[in-house]
């Protein structure tokens, strides 16, 4: 592990290097960020100005439900995103070669070898948030709630991730893989909101509604990895069973991506050949 902690913090320390050999760009990323982050609260902040609660969630769990989505999301586009679009790449034109011969493991490299340093800024933009979000939240925080709202982060991390390296895997069959950007981008769309958001009030979308809670809940957990950790920060979590569903979920999706990665690997075929 100290051997792979020094490993990581030299893929750090070179990313860090590739940013600020080009501060423009890095100043532009972090604007495009402030920006994006500035309207959705701007968005929300005046639909909350019409109404108290959208389903159950006030205006300030909700804005703590955001900073959730924002603080899970921005780990996962700091540290996976852009390795799994190099790793894409690197099958397409035989680079992953090189990967493979370093005396590291493979999904480590591939995964973590490049750091988007300026995502950081939506990192730190979430957590200023929440902070903002919990302080106007009329509850007192325990030890507890602040251990388990960090593990349960951390679940989302790792849920994302195992499906977003399975799906860069099928580069190796299909040679090119341009669409897991955007696949990245409409499965984040419904980890945007809560999953009672989803609850119908008239027939017409009652039916739909259902069938896309019971989907994407207990089949594909994407509407409760975001759901639960911000249910849990702001004490209003009271059915237990969502946060074992999202652990047990996101470890079986750990292990199934960890045997695709290995099984993928033994049907590349490398540059050479």
């Amino acid at each position: 592990m100290l051997f792979y902690g020094r490993v990581f913090l030299t893929f750090f320390r070179n990313s860090l290097i590739r940013e600020m050999m080009f501060p423009a760009n890095f100043l532009i990323q972090v604007v495009t960020r402030l920006f994006w982050f500035s309207a959705r609260v701007a968005l929300f902040g005046m639909i909350y100005g019409e109404v108290d609660h959208i389903q159950e969630w006030s205006k300030h769990e909700y804005f703590a439900f955001m900073a959730t989505g924002m603080l899970i999301n921005s780990i996962v586009e700091a540290f996976f995103m852009p390795n799994c679009a190099t790793f894409c790449e690197n099958i397409r034109t035989g680079k992953l070669d090189f990967a493979l011969t370093k005396p590291v493991d493979s999904q480590f490299l591939v995964s973590l070898e490049r750091v988007s340093v300026a995502m950081f800024s939506q990192l730190l933009l979430s957590v200023t948030l929440l902070g903002w979000a919990l302080y106007n939240i009329d509850h007192a925080l325990s030890v507890m709630q602040v251990v388990m709202y960090l593990f349960y982060v951390l679940v989302a991390v790792m849920f994302f991730y195992s499906m977003m390296i399975t799906t860069a895997c099928t580069s190796i069959w299909f040679g090119r893989n341009q669409g897991l950007y955007d696949f990245w981008f409409y499965i984040t769309i419904f980890a945007q909101y809560p999953r009672s958001i989803y609850d119908g009030h008239d027939a017409s979308r009652l039916e739909t509604g259902e069938a896309l809670q019971f989907a994407f809940s207990w089949i594909v957990p994407i509407l409760l990895v975001v759901t639960v950790p911000a249910q849990i920060i702001t004490g209003t979590l009271t059915d237990w069973r969502f946060a074992t569903v999202c652990v047990v979920a996101a470890s079986a999706c750990l292990v199934i991506s960890r045997n695709v990665f290995q099984w993928s690997l033994n049907h590349y075929r490398g540059a050479s050949s």
